[in-house]
C-alpha cells in the first residue's frame, strides 16, 4: 500500500519488534543511520532530478519528454499531470515511511526520563530527518498530514493547514540545533549547522500566504551559521564539483551537508548517467561508455546555458559557467554525431543530444569503464555555504538593508569572476529582487532549488511557460501547478485524505 496511513502501521523491517526497536538506543542508532541512506536514495538515479525539470533552469531532452507521458507531464504540466501520475506517486511514496519511521524514534526518545548523550544526539538526528523531508513535502504538495505519535488521536493523517505544519518542523528543527553535536565524524550525519541552515530556509520558503514566512528570523538563522566562522568559500568554484577533492578541506568548508555516494554498485548514484549526451556513449569503443555519456534526462534550458547577449544568464568571465554546464563534445578529437552512440543502436535521436548538457554531475572516475558513467556516485551537496550566503542577503534585502545585501552577494561574485570588477552596486530593492534569482541559478543550478525559489517568489508560471520550451508549446501551465496534485492511491487508502481534499485544479483521477 503506497499510503502514508499504511506506513504508519506498518513495523520496521527487521527482526526485532517495534517496541525493542524503540526502546534500546542500540537497536536505534542503526535504524536512524537506515533512514539517512532512505533520505540519500530519494536523490539517485533518474527519479532524484524530477522535481529539478519543469522549471526555467532545466528540462528534459526531446527523446525522454517523447517516451513517457507521465514523465514528460513533469515539463509539460499537461493533462497527465493528474493524481495517478505514476512518477509524481512514487516521489511522495517514497518519503513517507523516513518521516512515520523517525516519528516513532523521537516518539520513543522523548520519553526516556533521564536520556543519555547518545540519546539526545539520536533524538537531534531523527528530528532533524523528519523536519528536511516534512519540509521537502511541504514545498511540493503544500499542506500535509503531521505524523506525531503522541497526537495521532488529534491530527490522524488528515492533512493540516500550512502554517501548523511550518510551526511543526520548525519545532522539530530547533530541537535538532538543541541536541545535534557542531561536528561529525560521519559525514551522513546531521550537526547543528545543517539543521540551523534549513530552519533559515523554512522561514524564507514558507508559502506567503501562510503568515509564517519571516525575513528576520531566516536572516538571523542563516547569520547564526555564518557568524560559527566553521565554514567558508572554496577556493575554487570548480573544487565543489571535483571527485578528487570531495572531502577535502576546502570542500568541507563550504559544503555544509552533502548526500554521501561512491562508485561502487549499490551505493552509487547514477546520475550522470542521466545527465549525459547519447550521442557520445561509443564513440570510439563500442564496450567502453565515455564518461559523460548518459540518456538526455534533464538538460539546461536554453536561458540556463546562454550568454546575457544571447538572451541567458551567463556574463563574460564567470567560471562556474564551463563548470556547470557541457558545450564541447569532442572527445580525444572526435566531434560525434547527432545519431551516433546509444541513439545509433536504439533509433532513439531527437536532435538536441549536442545541445549543453549538466555538467556538474560528471564523473571522471568512471573513464574506461565498460558501464562508465552508470557508476557515477559523486555527493550530491544539499546545502552550500555560498547558498546560505544568497538566502542572507536575499533576507537582507528584504528587511531594507540592500547595501549589506549587495556585500554578501558579492562574496559569491568574487568567488566565481576573481575580481571585484563585477561587483553589485547601486541596485534598488525591486532591482536586487531580479538578479538574485538570476544569481542563484548561476551559482546554484541543477542543485535542486530552482523549483523551490520561482514557487516562493511568485514567478513560477510566467519564467516557466516562457523559457521551457516543453511548457511554452503545451501551453497549459497555470498556477494550481506550483503544487503537485496528492496521488490517488493515497485518496483511495488515507481515509483521512478524500477527494475534497485534492489541490485545487487537479481532476479527482
Amino acid at each position: 500500500m503506497d499510503s502514508c496511513t499504511d506506513f504508519l502501521n506498518k513495523p520496521p523491517q527487521t527482526s526485532l519488534t517495534a517496541d525493542q526497536v524503540f526502546s534500546s538506543v542500540t537497536d536505534l542508532d542503526p535504524l536512524i543511520v537506515g533512514l539517512y541512506t532512505k533520505w540519500r536514495n530519494t536523490r539517485v538515479d533518474r527519479g532524484g532530478f524530477y522535481f529539478m525539470m519543469g522549471t526555467d533552469e532545466a528540462k528534459q531532452g526531446f527523446v525522454q519528454v517523447r517516451d513517457d507521458p507521465n514523465q514528460a507531464a513533469l515539463d509539460r504540466y499537461d493533462a497527465f499531470l493528474i493524481p495517478s501520475n505514476t512518477e509524481i506517486t512514487a516521489k511522495w511514496t517514497e518519503r513517507w515511511p523516513i518521516v512515520s519511521s523517525a516519528a516513532q524514534a523521537i516518539q520513543a526518545l522523548l520519553k526516556v526520563s533521564d536520556p543519555s548523550d547518545q540519546q539526545k544526539e539520536l533524538l537531534g538526528e531523527a528530528s532533524f530527518l523528519r523536519a528536511a523531508v516534512d519540509f521537502e513535502l511541504t514545498q511540493y504538495w503544500g499542506a500535509i498530514p503531521i505524523i506525531d505519535y503522541d497526537k495521532i488521536d488529534q491530527y490522524g493523517t488528515a492533512r493540516q493547514p500550512l502554517g501548523d505544519v511550518y510551526t511543526f518542523i520548525e519545532a522539530d528543527l530547533q530541537r535538532a540545533i538543541q541536541y545535534l553535536p557542531e561536528t561529525q565524524s560521519d559525514p551522513r550525519r546531521a550537526t547543528k549547522w545543517i539543521a540551523e541552515a534549513l530552519l533559515g530556509k523554512l522561514y524564507l520558503y514558507a508559502d506567503a500566504n501562510s503568515g509564517f514566512r519571516d525575513y528576520q528570523k531566516a536572516s538571523d538563522a542563516f547569520l547564526t551559521v555564518i557568524n560559527s566562522q566553521r565554514f567558508g568559500l572554496a577556493a575554487s568554484f570548480s573544487t565543489l564539483f571535483d571527485p578528487a577533492q570531495q572531502g577535502s578541506g576546502d570542500y568541507n568548508s563550504e559544503v555544509i551537508y552533502a548526500f554521501q555516494f561512491t562508485n561502487l554498485r549499490g551505493d552509487n548514484n547514477v546520475c550522470q548517467w542521466q545527465m549525459g549526451s547519447r550521442a557520445v556513449a561509443i564513440m570510439t569503443n563500442p564496450n567502453v561508455l565515455i564518461w559523460y555519456a548518459g540518456y538526455d534526462l534533464m538538460m539546461p534550458t536554453p536561458y540556463c546555458y546562454a550568454s546575457v547577449d544571447s538572451g541567458g544568464i551567463w556574463e563574460d568571465g564567470d567560471t562556474r559557467r564551463d563548470e556547470s554546464i557541457r558545450y564541447d563534445f569532442n572527445y580525444t578529437g572526435s566531434v560525434p554525431a547527432i545519431n551516433g552512440g546509444i541513439a545509433q543502436l536504439t533509433g532513439y535521436c531527437g536532435g538536441d543530444e549536442l545541445d549543453p548538457h549538466v555538467k556538474k554531475y560528471e564523473d571522471v572516475r568512471t573513464e574506461g569503464w565498460g558501464s562508465s558513467s552508470w557508476y557515477s556516485g559523486k555527493n550530491i551537496a544539499y546545502i552550500r555555504y555560498a547558498d546560505v550566503l544568497l538566502c542572507y542577503a536575499e533576507c537582507q534585502n528584504e528587511l531594507g538593508n540592500i547595501t549589506t545585501a549587495m556585500a554578501y552577494v558579492n562574496l559569491v561574485r568574487r568567488r566565481a569572476f576573481g575580481s571585484t570588477t563585477q561587483n553589485w552596486k547601486g541596485l534598488s530593492q525591486d532591482q536586487f529582487r531580479t538578479m538574485i534569482l538570476d544569481e542563484r541559478m548561476r551559482e546554484l543550478c541543477f542543485e535542486g532549488w530552482r523549483h523551490m525559489d520561482l514557487v516562493r517568489t511568485g514567478h513560477f508560471v510566467d519564467y516557466v511557460k516562457e523559457r521551457n520550451e516543453w511548457a511554452n508549446a503545451s501551453g497549459t501551465i497555470d498556477q494550481h501547478n506550483t503544487v503537485y496534485p496528492i496521488p490517488q492511491s493515497e485518496i483511495l487508502q488515507n481515509s483521512d485524505i478524500t477527494v475534497a481534499d485534492q489541490n485545487p485544479g487537479y481532476p479527482n483521477q
